[in-house]
């Protein structure tokens, strides 16, 4: 599972995200889903998320 359909991700999951400012670089940050941003059932580039500490980003990774 790679977070670009909205099925697998759901709050409370660990996962890493690529956040805006991390897009060239391709840094990961890992973090607990708070909120999902993106409506539609897939993306590409990943389902856009909120997470618990309020950072932003596009899930690349589902750790659990």
């Amino acid at each position: 599972m790679d977070g670009r359909n909205r099925s697998d991700v759901k709050p409370g999951l660990r996962v890493n995200v690529i956040l805006k400012k991390d897009q060239r670089t391709g840094n990961k940050t890992e973090g607990i889903v708070k909120d999902l941003l993106t409506n539609s059932s897939y993306h590409p580039h990943g389902i856009k998320v909120r997470l618990a500490d309020g950072q932003v980003g596009r899930v690349c990774d589902i750790l659990e």
